[in-house]
């Protein structure tokens, strides 16, 4: 659904606005690593099914049922503002938060691009809900539900939202927050509801005669999510690698790098579709195959010989290996395989009478 969203609202800003769209950006926002995402989250859900079930108090048991709910959506919100604005304010944590500011174009895509660390320098915010009493269904649904705002606020069609400016963190806010204007510099970070931000100092209203300056102060806006998630987490221990973008060996149709990313958030969803029914192996070799797509193609997005060679590798013999060693029958996921190994086949094309 989220795919449908990206890509109608990607539909309408070039055929109606009329939009030159940044293809590259884009797929890095699409295809920035969900699969390592999916396991962090896995690992956060964990803990905190963990600490409710051996460390809660249990003090919201007592509470009409309504009551729980209202405290864990406000609770929630509560908890994600000082996550958010701890991930601004304290170095370490901002250059993993960082990945999900690079982005220079604000849309619905830059809504799932985040770092493959966020969620687990995340999880000591949250897990207080549990030692108060917050059930894991609980929690689950309402991360849910707040997460599904938040990938709302990034929309870049709606102006401003009327009455709802004054209680919720609207699209219009959250340009204010992802703006690198000396006025909305770490500004409106709260997730739903806008009353955080006010009642800690932190709120910002859009001006209208302000034009909004997106990405990070350095600029660093790489076409590879290898180096999106990592480069920044690596200089700050003081490793540093000269990973030129502009040191191009090849140039391939931006459609083509398009098209590979969404087979693999195609493949991502398939995994997580089959994620209880599947056997270890499978899922593992599969995590596999994303994962190391996900690279090779950032490695195409920058020009990169070896890349499109390690892509062909990947998503011809080892795909159609996977294929047949496990014996996938299903008709949607062969579909999708088989969309996967023809375009590794393009690949190998390109290859040959580049």
């Amino acid at each position: 659904m989220l795919l449908v969203f990206i890509m109608a609202e990607l539909i309408f800003l070039s055929r109606v606005e009329g939009e030159k769209l940044p293809w590259k950006e884009i797929v890095v926002n699409v295809n920035s690593g969900h699969i390592m995402l999916w396991l962090a989250r896995a690992f956060v859900l964990l803990t905190f099914q963990f600490f409710e079930a051996n460390l809660s108090f249990g003090w919201l048991e007592n509470l009409p049922i309504i009551a729980q709910w209202i405290f864990t959506i406000f609770a929630w919100d509560f908890c994600y503002y000082w996550s958010h604005r701890t991930h601004h304010e304290i170095p370490f944590l901002w250059n993993i938060h960082g990945v999900h500011h690079q982005g220079e174009h604000f849309n619905l895509s830059l809504g799932i691009r985040n770092s493959w660390y966020q969620p687990l320098t995340s999880l000591p915010f949250f897990l207080p809900l549990a030692i108060f009493g917050v059930t894991f269904e609980q929690f689950l649904l309402v991360s849910a539900f707040h997460y599904f705002i938040q990938f709302y606020n990034h929309n870049s069609l709606v102006n401003k939202s009327g009455f709802l400016e004054k209680i919720l963190i609207t699209p219009s806010h959250h340009r204010v927050h992802h703006g690198t204007n000396p006025e909305y510099i770490d500004r409106n970070h709260g997730g739903t509801f806008v009353f955080w931000d006010k009642l800690f100092g932190t709120f910002q209203v859009e001006k209208p005669d302000i034009k909004i300056k997106y990405g990070t102060l350095d600029k660093y806006n790489p076409t590879n999510p290898f180096w999106a998630n990592m480069m920044p987490f690596l200089q700050y221990f003081g490793f540093h690698i000269n990973e030129n973008e502009n040191r191009k060996e090849f140039q391939l149709n931006d459609s083509y790098i398009v098209i590979g990313s969404l087979l693999l958030f195609l493949l991502l969803l398939i995994y997580v579709e089959n994620e209880k029914v599947w056997e270890f192996l499978t899922l593992a070799i599969l995590f596999v195959i994303i994962f190391l797509g996900t690279i090779t193609l950032g490695s195409i997005a920058q020009g990169r010989k070896r890349g499109l060679i390690f892509w062909v590798i990947l998503t011809i013999p080892t795909v159609i290996g996977f294929v047949l060693y496990f014996q996938i029958k299903v008709v949607l996921v062969l579909f999708v395989l088989s969309a996967v190994i023809i375009h590794g086949l393009l690949g190998l094309y390109h290859l040959v009478i580049g």
